[in-house]
């Protein structure tokens, strides 16, 4: 073992004062001292070695001299002493000593005692030389059926250990164990067994699972864990196997040990998407939890807006002088989330950190220079939002402030090769198209182009890659002559020459041409842009005309194997028309190079990324202005309590509902303009069910509430009979389940009753109530009679408030919603504006496009609007219409919405509220 190898992992203190042994005193008490001072002694000497001393001398005086006792303490201590002691030579050679040592373990493995075995196999399992292994293995084999289990689970770990690290010494190992576990009583044995097998012969451990899978729920849970971890494992490899061990899980989380229960749930969401097997882990986890861990699992939303919060008020309070340091504790909570495991409330905090950072740098440009190294880095994050937001925030830096330049320009060089998204691989291309402005950092952009481009031209190179051009001439091997027979009844003879090559992975692609090959040419325009800018920029720099031919060739030449490459067949999908069209211009701008596209490419663009920003600062500004105006103070502290148990009689009089009154001066919000009438409100929701020529007339008040929905149903007896058993039975349909049956009733003549019904509601979707109600008529022979009742039907609006998210969240939740639902707009509206603001007052969305961006007329319109229900549901749509004016100024809008939603249910029924609402109702 070299120096290097040879690692010090214990540090023992020795005070200073004391002067340490010398080999000579130490020797003369491990050969002469009684077994307490051969103790003493022996503990120097590990110390000493620890402490790097080297004392071969003493290594035969312990072998002849301590070795052979007995006692324990002394057996332990040796233990110690031969895992640190050096065993080999300067040259790697086994110690001749070492064959004694050898020989009394192989003893020790042998004693009467079950502690002196158990603990040489433990110390067995730290050797890391083969040749003291071997003598030994005959005598741990004969371990494992000792009559003590402390003996035969340390003999398990001794055979799993060696089988890992020298598996020519048993080769059987897997075999040995599992026909030990078969027979093994003990729940200790039998969990070090089943964790070998897992680790080393998974099928083997699947074998024996099959054979006692109904028994698990009676095994001890340190072997109910193992077997979770085997179900969790094999779960994940091959989904298919999940039917096989689903109710296995469901019976160990019947167990009784909190620690079996977690993980069992925890695998369960693993194993079914069931909505019963996905309500089992939050219970289970309510059952056990501490308080630590609720907060954990169950308020995360809430530990991510208090975080947001909070960074939003360091931002608020920061000045000058303290900037600095929330910067510095910033930039370390960054660099901590790139160490730790990636999960999604990681990437929500990372973005936190990120904008928060950006913002720090927006207000204070001196801090700029500390921040952008070290986000720099996560441009090459697997996790796009947070590469996104970095991006962005290298964009407006890069424009805000020309001294950061040359420093951004030189960090993105230096991680441009290492973008493995082609959204920020884009963006990035534009930075260095557009701020590029030395010779040499356009020669670098020019260098990282090709180095992610690969081998030019692409499609020659591609076929000869997939041609197998190259090869050694060895793959070419012989075959046996085949003879085949033709028509006429003679022989021909195919060549013996075959080639038969061995099939290789595929190369790695570099990464601009891995997102060609996937057929993402949209990266190709973004690649023609930057290398036109750069071109121009190179041919106004350098003076001498070759270079500036060559540099213009070659830019000219990647455009062109680009298009002949979205032409071929070999990409996943052809280039698309628009991305012709973009490099077939940009070839057209090079081969002219014309001043008025010069103009056009290197100045125009970047006045339109200055005006954008310029746009958004505003738009900050006034949205934290609004902000700043809706924060009236509704309450005063000082304000007198109304208690109604001491109001006067007097005072409550009023028809207004006290209860509610106090509830919502509580929440902070007042009754709306229509409820100051609580006696009109509610007559504005009355539905009537029944007509009044039936003999039971019905109506009902519906009263939503979040949850549920209150059914006040009065029930008018218009017979001069007596009705008996009067029933109202109703159903529902939809997300809606109705909580209990109402109970039957007996209404004398002309008498009425009101019959109350909650309907719970699961989620955002339109939903209907109907029914009937059944009635016998008193002293009547004839059956029971009943009267239909009309639908009531459930409004989608009572559910979505209007909400907000970024751009960057909109994309994200549009791209990962699978349900659509697409609406052709049919309107008697004329205006586009007002089409959009009629289709937000009537779904309760908000628009997430800016005003400013839909202020003017083109003739065109296309916004996103975005809206949340109760439960938590995201709803987004997208308008896009338009004005038909060769139809004439009063044609009305036509064009679509799209909507988007993670239910069905929700996309359905928004569709239908928007078809429903359309149209302008004539006043």
């Amino acid at each position: 073992m070299t120096a290097a190898e040879n690692v010090c992992y214990t540090l023992i203190n020795v005070p200073n004062d004391t002067e340490p042994p010398s080999e000579v005193s130490l020797k003369a008490d491990l050969e002469k001292g009684e077994i307490k001072a051969k103790t003493e002694a022996l503990k120097k000497v590990i110390i000493m070695i620890l402490n790097g001393e080297k004392l071969p001398g003493l290594l035969m005086t312990i072998i002849r001299f301590v070795l052979p006792l007995q006692d324990h303490t002394i057996k332990k201590l040796l233990l110690v002493f031969w895992e640190i002691v050096p065993k080999t030579t300067p040259d790697g050679k086994l110690l001749q000593e070492m064959i004694l040592v050898c020989d009394a373990y192989r003893k020790d493995l042998q004693h009467p005692n079950e502690f002196i075995r158990g603990s040489t196999l433990r110390f067995l399992c730290k050797l890391k030389e083969s040749e003291l292994l071997e003598p030994l293995m005959p005598a741990i084999r004969a371990c494992l059926e000792h009559r003590h289990s402390y003996v035969r689970r340390n003999a398990v770990l001794a055979i799993y250990t060696i089988y890992r690290n020298f598996e020519n010494l048993i080769p059987d190992a897997p075999e040995l164990i599992h026909d030990f576990l078969v027979n093994e009583k003990d729940a200790s044995c039998k969990r070090n067994a089943f964790m070998m097998l897992i680790h080393a012969d998974q099928d083997r451990a699947l074998d024996y699972l099959s054979t006692c899978i109904d028994q698990v729920h009676t095994f001890g849970d340190i072997l109910q864990l193992v077997i979770v971890e085997l179900i969790y494992k094999v779960c994940h490899a091959n989904p298919s196997e999940r039917a096989r061990f689903i109710r296995c899980i469901y019976n160990l989380l019947q167990s009784s040990s909190p620690a079996v229960k977690y993980e069992a749930a925890g695998t369960l969401v693993t194993l079914s998407s069931a909505p019963t097997a996905i309500k089992v882990p939050p219970l289970t986890y309510l059952q056990h939890s501490t308080p630590t861990s609720l907060s954990l699992m169950l308020l995360l939303d809430l530990v991510m807006d208090i975080l947001r919060k909070t960074l939003q008020l360091a931002l608020d309070l920061v000045s000058s002088r303290n900037v600095e340091e929330l910067v510095i504790v910033l930039k370390k909570e960054v660099i901590k989330t790139n160490n730790v495991t990636e999960h999604e409330d990681t990437d929500k905090f990372r973005q936190l950190l990120v904008r928060t950072l950006h913002s720090c740098s927006v207000r204070f440009p001196d801090m700029a220079a500390n921040v952008i190294p070290v986000l720099m880095e996560f441009l090459s994050d697997t996790n796009e939002a947070a590469a996104a937001d970095v991006l962005e925030f290298v964009r407006e830096a890069i424009q805000r402030f020309d001294n950061l330049r040359p420093l951004i320009i030189e960090k993105m060089l230096e991680v441009f090769h290492a973008i493995k998204t082609v959204k920020i691989y884009r963006g990035a291309l534009w930075i260095l198209g557009e701020y590029c402005s030395t010779k040499e950092d356009i020669q670098s952009v020019m260098t990282e182009v090709r180095r992610s481009l690969g081998e030019i031209p692409i499609v020659e190179n591609e076929i000869k890659k997939e041609a197998g051009e190259g090869k050694p001439e060895e793959e070419v091997s012989a075959a046996p002559a085949a003879k085949l027979v033709t028509e006429m009844g003679t022989y021909v003879t195919q060549s013996a020459l075959s080639s038969s090559r061995p099939s290789k992975k595929e190369e790695d692609r570099p990464p601009l041409r891995g997102f060609l090959m996937d057929g993402d040419f949209y990266v190709a325009a973004s690649l023609a842009t930057t290398l036109t800018k750069v071109a121009l920029r190179y041919v106004a720099i350098v003076q001498d005309k070759k270079r500036q031919n060559s540099f213009v060739a070659e830019s000219m030449l990647i455009m062109a194997t680009i298009l002949h490459l979205g032409k071929s067949s070999l990409p996943k999908k052809p280039i698309t028309d628009d991305d012709v069209d973009r490099i077939s211009l940009c070839l057209k701008v090079l081969s002219e190079c014309s001043p008025l596209m010069n103009d056009i490419f290197n100045k125009e663009c970047r006045k339109s990324l200055s005006h954008m920003l310029t746009v958004r600062l505003e738009e900050e500004k006034l949205s934290q202005k609004k902000e700043s105006e809706k924060r009236n103070v509704l309450v005063q502290a000082d304000d007198p309590i109304s208690f109604m148990q001491l109001t006067a009689k007097n005072e409550t009089s009023s028809k207004e509902d006290q209860f509610q009154l106090s509830l919502l001066a509580a929440m902070g919000t007042t009754l709306k303009k229509e409820a100051n009438d609580p006696m009109a409100s509610k007559l504005n929701k009355v539905t009537q069910l029944t007509g009044f020529s039936d003999p039971v007339y019905a109506e009902a008040y519906v009263h939503v509430n979040q949850y549920d929905i209150v059914l006040d149903v009065l029930v008018v007896n218009q017979t001069n009979d007596t009705l008996q058993n009067c029933t109202l039975e109703l159903a529902t349909l939809g997300d809606l389940k109705l909580v209990e049956k109402p109970s039957p009733l007996t209404l004398a003549p002309h008498d009425f009753a009101n019959i109350k019904a909650n309907v719970k509601v699961a989620s955002t979707e339109n939903g209907i109530i109907f029914g009937n109600i059944v009635y016998d008529v008193s002293g009547a022979a004839s059956d029971r009679n009943c009267v239909v009742l009309s639908d009531i039907h459930i409004d989608i609006m009572d559910y979505i408030q209007p909400a907000s998210c970024t751009d960057a969240e909109f994309r994200q939740m549009w791209a990962e919603f699978e349900w659509e639902n697409k609406v052709t707009v049919n309107t008697n509206i004329a205006d586009l504006n007002e089409y959009l603001h009629h289709i937000l007052s009537s779904t309760n969305m908000k628009c997430l496009t800016p005003e400013k961006a839909l202020s003017g007329f083109c003739g065109f319109m296309a916004a996103n609007l975005y809206a949340r229900s109760i439960f938590g549901e995201d709803a987004l749509a997208n308008v896009s219409i338009e004005k038909p004016i060769h139809l004439g100024p009063d044609a009305p809008v036509n064009g679509h919405i799209r909507i988007r939603a993670k239910s069905q249910g929700m996309a359905l029924s928004l569709g239908d509220k928007i078809n429903l609402s359309q149209k302008k109702t004539s006043a």
